[in-house]
């Protein structure tokens, strides 16, 4: 496996905005974990992941239940190191070179 990068978000409750699914009502957030290879493809990777989310790309607020909650956007992610593809994992051959078209 090797070094694996590992960003970590960390979301906080706080309020929806214009286009959200409720404007002005709380949400509740939580902590966010994905995995990159430590290698020179991965630290690319990584800097184009760190700009979509300053831009607000990263995340979304979905109703769930009755409740404001964040989750991942569209922006595909690895949250595990293993299960493959399936269970947003590694291996996955083409994930780096399908994030980055998404980037």
């Amino acid at each position: 496996r090797g070094k694996a990068l590992q960003p970590l978000f960390k979301m906080s409750y706080s309020c929806s905005k214009v286009g959200d699914p409720r404007p002005g009502h709380p949400y509740k957030g939580g902590n966010f974990c994905a995995f990159l290879p430590d290698n020179e493809e991965g630290r690319k990777i990584a800097k184009l992941l760190k700009k979509a989310f300053e831009c607000g790309l990263t995340f979304q607020i979905k109703s769930c239940n009755g409740e404001e909650r964040v989750t991942w956007g569209f922006i595909p992610h690895k949250t595990s190191w293993d299960g493959g593809k399936a269970r947003n994992g590694y291996p996955d051959a083409q994930y780096l070179h399908e994030v980055g078209t998404v980037l």
